[in-house]
């Protein structure tokens, strides 16, 4: 579904260049659910934005859906991006003046979607996620809890390929934390849709099914083995 072959990112700071991402291999698939750590500077970042269609790498393939995004211009690039791709951020990027239920609606306003359509898919996701009675809610009377809920139903109501979380447990308290996160599992099982979480978290990232480092540009994924083993 989702297949980087030989990623590499290179940015030019005045006379020199920097290749913060160093061939980076991955392949995620419908319904995976996984979680990618790393310290800052590490390129994780940069990996987030080009799996997010945020931004084009220097050199390597990547195929979405069976579709080299290479190929694409910046507007078909958009287009393809609201149709497969949700986020979730750990600032929520709710817009204040939206209610809960307009937030979600949005990306499929953007789509093309009629309006009517559009606020019945957000409420039947807003369902979802327990959010049901803060429909005309706006992001200032929500709590941080609540906030999120909403961005996830924001970022699942388009039916995407794959959710790309970045920290999205970053800004709540741990017992919050928890239950936004047992949400995404729950979500990422019932909707399967593949979710990829960047997180410095190893709570959040021990509960994923496959687990990754990314350290000075280069990936590497923890063997299925030893996840066996650590869950035994």
């Amino acid at each position: 579904m989702l297949e980087l072959a030989d990623i590499r990112k290179t940015f030019r700071l005045g006379p020199v260049e920097v290749e913060v991402l160093k061939g980076i291999d991955l392949r995620v698939e419908a319904g995976d659910l996984m979680s990618i750590m790393g310290p800052s500077g590490s390129g994780k970042s940069t990996l987030m934005n080009i799996l997010g269609l945020l931004g084009r790498p220097t050199s390597g393939s990547y195929r979405l859906n069976g579709r080299d995004v290479a190929t694409m211009n910046d507007r078909e690039l958009s287009a393809f991006r609201n149709e497969n791709i949700g986020f979730i951020f750990q600032s929520f990027n709710l817009l204040g003046h939206l209610t809960a239920l307009e937030n979600v609606a949005l990306p499929l306003v953007y789509r093309g979607s009629g309006r009517r359509a559009a606020r019945r898919r957000a409420v039947d996701i807003l369902e979802k996620v327990a959010m049901a009675d803060r429909l005309d809610h706006r992001p200032d009377q929500l709590s941080g809890g609540q906030k999120q809920r909403v961005a996830i139903a924001r970022a699942l109501v388009g039916t995407p390929s794959a959710v790309l979380a970045d920290e999205p447990t970053g800004a709540l308290d741990s017992d919050t934390a928890e239950e936004v996160m047992q949400l995404l599992i729950r979500l990422n099982r019932e909707e399967r849709v593949a979710v990829v979480i960047i997180t410095h978290d190893p709570t959040v990232s021990l509960q994923c099914r496959r687990r990754a480092l990314i350290r000075d540009g280069s990936l590497l994924e923890e063997a299925a083995e030893a996840r066996e083993a650590g869950a035994a």
